[in-house]
């Protein structure tokens, strides 16, 4: 049977770090995100607020820096190795993120099917940013049984790899879970955990709960 497997990026698939820190390590302005992110870790402003204000900050983005931030971050080992394999059994994989699509969506190069990211204009920046298109945590709920439903599987074919608080709300709503160098958000969540730099080793422990089920 088919099976569809959800991936969180920043943290996740980018090891110890996310997509923001990435592009502004490129474009500069670390400072500032920095400041930014922690008014978000503290619960001072939501994803809408943290966007609009990146996309203030980031005024000077184009695609070359996205594509260099991309090419230097630092992704966990097979990424490529295992949509492949998914794809071979006849299965699907997803990136759903809290992250700016144009960042996001270059995944799809590696071998991704499908990626669910914050709409944000193309860069450099002309458009004003939509808040409707940011995502949220519970977003990311929503995002997955839209796939789910589009594909006709059960919540047992189904697993989520995620990292961070942001993944909580789907980790609650799934059982087969992977929680890659998570934190402790996802303690008690995930069904099974993962501490490595390789996405074929908590694959493998997906495999394991797939094949059980």
């Amino acid at each position: 049977m088919a099976e569809l497997h959800l991936f969180d990026m920043d943290g996740t698939l980018l090891r110890g770090t996310n997509a923001a820190l990435e592009v502004a390590a490129v474009l500069g302005g670390t400072a500032e995100l920095a400041a930014l992110e922690q008014e978000f870790a503290a619960g001072e402003i939501d994803t809408r607020a943290f966007a609009a204000r990146l996309h203030l900050l980031w005024h000077a983005l184009t695609p070359d820096h996205v594509a260099s931030a991309f090419a230097a971050a630092p992704w966990i080992d097979g990424i490529a190795e295992v949509c492949a394999d998914i794809k071979a059994r006849g299965g699907h994989t997803a990136v759903i993120t809290l992250s700016p699509d144009f960042f996001a969506d270059r995944l799809r190069a590696v071998g991704v099917d499908e990626v669910v990211a914050s709409r944000f204009p193309a860069p450099p920046f002309r458009a004003p940013l939509d808040p409707a298109g940011i995502l949220s945590p519970a977003a990311k709920v929503t995002a997955a049984e839209r796939l789910r439903a589009r594909h006709g599987l059960p919540l047992t074919r189904v697993v989520a790899y995620g990292d961070s608080m942001s993944d909580a709300p789907l980790f609650a709503h799934l059982t087969h879970t992977v929680a890659v160098n998570a934190d402790h958000h996802l303690t008690g969540l995930a069904a099974r955990t993962y501490q490595g730099a390789s996405l074929s080793d908590a694959y493998a422990l997906a495999r394991a709960l797939l094949d059980g089920a």
